[in-house]
C-alpha cells in the first residue's frame, strides 16, 4: 500500500514537499499543478515548480515526485509532458480536480469534467507524447455538479490508458464541504480495472481506516489532513504494522515552523516566508489548542525580522 501527498496549490510547494517526506511514511508527492494555456514553458519554469527534478526527480528524503500540469488543449499539455520528462521527471499527472473558479473560467480543473471526451482525448494524447515506461496518471473528482459521471469520467480516463486514477471524492460544486462520497468508488470499480487511489476528508488514522473500508483501494492520497497533522503519514503507517502509533501534540510539531520558514527564505524571500509559515500555523491551529494560541500571537506580524524572532522564541 502507497501514500500519497496531495498536490495542494499553493500549499504544497517544494519546501512543504521536502518537509513533510523528511517526517517519513510519504511513499509518492505531485508538485503543484503547472498551468499550461498554448505555450511550452521553458525550462526554467518546471524547474522552478519542481526543484527536485534537479535531484533525480525525488525529494531529499528520497519520495518521487511527479509534475502535475493542467489545461484544457491536449497538444500544448502533450508538449509540456514531454518537456517534463525530458528534464527528468518520473511521471506526468493530469489536472481535472481544481474547483476554483478562475482555473475553471479559464478552462482548466474540474471544468473539463464536463466533457469525457475531452478528458479522454487529453489523457490520450499526452499518453501517446511520453516514453510508455513514464506513468501518466490522472486526478478527478466525482463530476462537476453530477456525482453520476464519475464512472463514465473514469472509463474515458482508463480507455486512455492512464497508468492510474486520483479521485477526489467530491464534485466541483461540492467544493470541500464534508463529507466525501468514498462510497462511489466501488461503484467505479465494478466497471473500471485500472488502480484507483482515494482521496478526500482522511483527517486521522480512524478516518483512514474507514476510507480502507469502504474503498477497498490499494493506494491513498492525503490533503488537507497533513497540514493539521504533519504526522498523519507516519501514524498510518505505524497503524498498518500494528505498531504504537506516536501522538501529534504541539512539542513535536513546533520544531518543524523555524526551519521551515528558513528554507522558505532561501527558496522566494522572506516575506513569502511570513505568509506561509502563518498558513501553516493557521491549518495547525485546526486541530491543536497550543498551535492556535502561538497563531493567535503572531498572526499580526508582517515585518519579516520581527516574525522570525517571535517564532524562534516560541518554538525553541
Amino acid at each position: 500500500m502507497k501514500l500519497f501527498l496531495a498536490p495542494m496549490e499553493g500549499v504544497v510547494d517544494w519546501v512543504m514537499r521536502d518537509t513533510l517526506t523528511q517526517i517519513g511514511g510519504i511513499d509518492q508527492c505531485v508538485t503543484e499543478f503547472l498551468r499550461v494555456t498554448d505555450k511550452l514553458h521553458p525550462e526554467s519554469v518546471f524547474y522552478k515548480n519542481c526543484p527536485e527534478l534537479k535531484t533525480g526527480s525525488r525529494t531529499r528524503a528520497g519520495t518521487p515526485v511527479f509534475v502535475q500540469l493542467l489545461g484544457g488543449q491536449a497538444e500544448p499539455l502533450a508538449l509540456n509532458a514531454q518537456r517534463a520528462v525530458k528534464l527528468g521527471a518520473l511521471g506526468v499527472d493530469l489536472n481535472f480536480g481544481c474547483p476554483a473558479k478562475t482555473v475553471n473560467r479559464h478552462d482548466g480543473g474540474a471544468a473539463i469534467l464536463k466533457s469525457c471526451d475531452r478528458v479522454h482525448t487529453i489523457v490520450d494524447t499526452v499518453r501517446k507524447a511520453v516514453p510508455a515506461h513514464i506513468p501518466v496518471t490522472a486526478k478527478i473528482r466525482l463530476g462537476f455538479d453530477d456525482p453520476t459521471r464519475c464512472i463514465e469520467i473514469a472509463e474515458a480516463v482508463q480507455a486512455a490508458n492512464a497508468t492510474w486514477l486520483t479521485i477526489h471524492c467530491r464534485t466541483k460544486t461540492d467544493g470541500y464541504k464534508p463529507p466525501a462520497y468514498w462510497e462511489w468508488i466501488p461503484r467505479i470499480k465494478e466497471t473500471v480495472g485500472m488502480k484507483i487511489i482515494a482521496n478526500g476528508e482522511i483527517w486521522n488514522v480512524a478516518d483512514f481506516h474507514r476510507c480502507v473500508e469502504v474503498t477497498q483501494c490499494e493506494d491513498y492520497m492525503v490533503g488537507r489532513g497533513v497540514l493539521s497533522n504533519p504526522f498523519i503519514f507516519k501514524q498510518i503507517k505505524q497503524s498498518l504494522q500494528q505498531e504504537t502509533v506516536e501522538e501529534m501534540n504541539w512539542l513535536r510539531a513546533k520544531p518543524l515552523l523555524p526551519k521551515f520558514f528558513e528554507a522558505s527564505t532561501m527558496y522566494i524571500n522572506d516575506y513569502f516566508a511570513v505568509s506561509r509559515t502563518k498558513q501553516w500555523l493557521k491549518a495547525l491551529s485546526l486541530k491543536n489548542a497550543e498551535a492556535k494560541e502561538v497563531f493567535d500571537q503572531i498572526k499580526i506580524l508582517k515585518k519579516p525580522t520581527e516574525f522570525r524572532e517571535n517564532l524562534e522564541k516560541i518554538c525553541q
